[in-house]
């Protein structure tokens, strides 16, 4: 994320954000995303925000690596969670084969349309032969900011399967399901899991 508006949004309202549950749905599809990784195994939270994921990753016994680009945000993840977060943007991922996980659960949402062919390679090139990559987007098209100010890039189903597999990712499941941003909009999620080829 590097658009300095939805950083200040961000920076502003770091602790109600932490303060939120995520949901069932959310919390399933964590627990199935570690469900696939190997014991003891590195996962990467890629937009970690409030660090709630980071948190149970770790807890599971993964060695898990937190990124956000918000100080805020990380400080509060810190605090609630007690976990690492590097400060660090989607443009500062250049890791090579260190993840059997990535996880960017409504965080890459917010790179700005043009980035996303140039964040997924990253991703890819950081997973290990095999890895899994969870991916969670909200459907519509082009950019638009919400009623706080965040910037969105919106994705429709095949549009993002094909930006993937051209990244380098097979596509091996795909959920959708409908939710309530935290500015109160009503909107369709997009919950993918890919793989990198072993």
């Amino acid at each position: 994320m590097s658009d300095a508006k939805t950083l200040a949004v961000y920076a502003a309202r770091a602790e109600a954000y932490s303060a939120i549950h995520h949901g069932q749905v959310a919390q399933d599809r964590l627990a199935a995303f570690i469900a696939r990784l190997p014991k003891g195994g590195t996962a990467l939270d890629l937009g970690c925000g409030p660090g709630w994921a980071a948190a149970e990753m770790a807890a599971a016994g993964l060695r898990v690596t937190a990124l956000d680009a918000c100080p805020e945000m990380a400080a509060a993840a810190r605090a609630r969670y007690g976990i690492e977060v590097e400060v660090a943007g989607f443009a500062d991922l250049a890791a090579e084969a260190a993840f059997d996980g990535i996880w960017a659960h409504f965080s890459l949402l917010h790179a700005p349309r043009a980035a996303l062919p140039a964040h997924l390679a990253a991703i890819a090139r950081a997973l290990r032969p095999g890895g899994i990559f969870a991916v969670a987007m909200k459907q519509g098209q082009g950019e638009a900011r919400d009623r706080i100010g965040r910037l969105y890039t919106y994705v429709a189903p095949v549009e993002f399967r094909c930006a993937l597999e051209q990244a380098g990712l097979s596509v091996e499941s795909e959920e959708t399901e409908p939710g309530t941003g935290f500015d109160g909009s009503p909107f369709a999620s997009l919950y993918l899991l890919a793989r990198r080829a072993a």
